[in-house]
């Protein structure tokens, strides 16, 4: 069965079950979103994607009504793009979004140039400037940002125990998504939902979505599904604007699962990595240690050289020398003991290339199936 509904004058068919914003968008119709998380349930929290139907006395937002047969609905009307830039100035409001402060005027940047001196490092840039979907919306949609006077930072909690990750309450608009990709993506279940006042937790701490690091598995999903710069990566902070980055796609190499990451890079040096959204296996998802695991990279502990151990210490060699000299080693185990006395073990931390040509090496050169890998260990 097909159901029909009109969607900015065009018709659109759908199956009966789908969603105005899942219906939109497989036509081709943008509809702004902030709360929204795909593979979770929709919370239509933020109210950014409302919509005008026809027969409705308000808004609806989008993520969470149903499409129905012979609905009539207006995506960017006049009435709902005024809708959408009264929330964005409520939700700029509402904390220390301060990419905006050079919109003040010049009492007011004053105040703040003073103020931001007192404030904790992360809370002076932040670390999403040029790839938050508010600080976007608030272009797109033309909101006086020089009329806001932003909420004192000291309101909102501030965590920065984690040693991989910041959370910085003042920059959090309560979309909920961070709570959604803990405890609907990941499963984890380690930061509790925090629509609505916890009792056991004192104001203003009570109000946001603290997380229980007990449960946490440091995957780092949470800020990855963060839109704004409440929830960045600690290491990775102040190495570059996401428009300095040049992202390389690559497949993680630490297990077996193949996941698609992307390492965002700059002046040849990895800054962070984050999972490709529509790549399979993972969807987008990773764990502790492909999203943070990367920094053996650049150790300055990394051989460059090859080694050779005579008399129980190591020299430097040449290639040529030290290939020669593994050769030799090998063909003369592989003669007196037989082709199953040599074995490969090869690494998480090389490329998936790279595994293969080692069991390729331990096949075919030394005549053997005797090959593992250290994450099975």
């Amino acid at each position: 069965m097909e159901w029909k509904m009109i969607i900015n004058g065009r018709e659109a068919t759908f199956e009966p079950g789908r969603t105005i914003l899942e219906v939109a968008s497989e036509m081709g119709v943008r509809i702004p979103t902030l709360c929204h998380l795909k593979d979770a349930n929709p919370t239509g929290l933020c109210r950014i994607c409302v919509v005008e139907a026809e027969g409705e006395d308000r808004l609806l937002p989008s993520c969470a009504t149903p499409a129905a047969d012979g609905m009539v609905v207006r995506t960017d009307s006049p009435k709902v793009r005024s809708a959408r830039k009264a929330i964005l100035e409520m939700l700029v409001a509402s904390g220390q979004h301060n990419c905006f402060v050079t919109n003040l005027d010049a009492d007011k940047w004053a105040d703040y140039q003073l103020e931001a001196m007192e404030r904790p490092w992360h809370q002076v840039i932040c670390a999403s400037w040029g790839n938050c979907r508010l600080q976007d919306l608030v272009v797109e949609y033309g909101v006086r940002t020089d009329q806001i006077q932003p909420k004192p930072c000291g309101d909102a909690p501030m965590d920065d125990g984690h040693p991989l990750i910041v959370r910085d309450f003042a920059r959090c608009i309560q979309c909920g998504r961070c709570v959604a990709a803990c405890n609907e993506v990941q499963m984890n279940q380690a930061i509790p939902y925090p629509y609505g006042r916890r009792e056991d937790k004192p104001s203003p701490e009570g109000w946001y979505p603290l997380a229980d690091y007990d449960k946490c598995t440091h995957c780092g999903e949470c800020v990855q599904a963060c839109p704004v710069g409440a929830l960045f990566e600690k290491r990775s902070f102040d190495l570059g604007l996401d428009r300095e980055l040049h992202k390389v796609k690559t497949t993680c190499t630490y297990c077996g699962v193949g996941c698609q990451l992307w390492l965002h890079v700059k002046d040849g040096k990895i800054v962070k990595a984050s999972g490709v959204e529509n790549g399979t296996p993972n969807r987008g998802r990773l764990c502790v240690k492909g999203r943070f695991g990367f920094e053996f990279v650049h150790s300055q502990e990394r051989l460059t050289r090859p080694l050779i151990k005579e008399k129980g210490k190591f020299r430097e060699a040449s290639w040529d020398e030290a290939l020669g000299l593994v050769v030799d080693r090998f063909t003369e185990i592989k003669r007196k003991h037989g082709a199953a006395a040599l074995t490969g073990l090869s690494s998480a931390r090389v490329t998936n290339e790279e595994n293969y040509l080692m069991q390729k090496l331990v096949r075919a050169g030394f005549g053997t199936n005797n090959v593992d890998h250290c994450a099975r260990l």
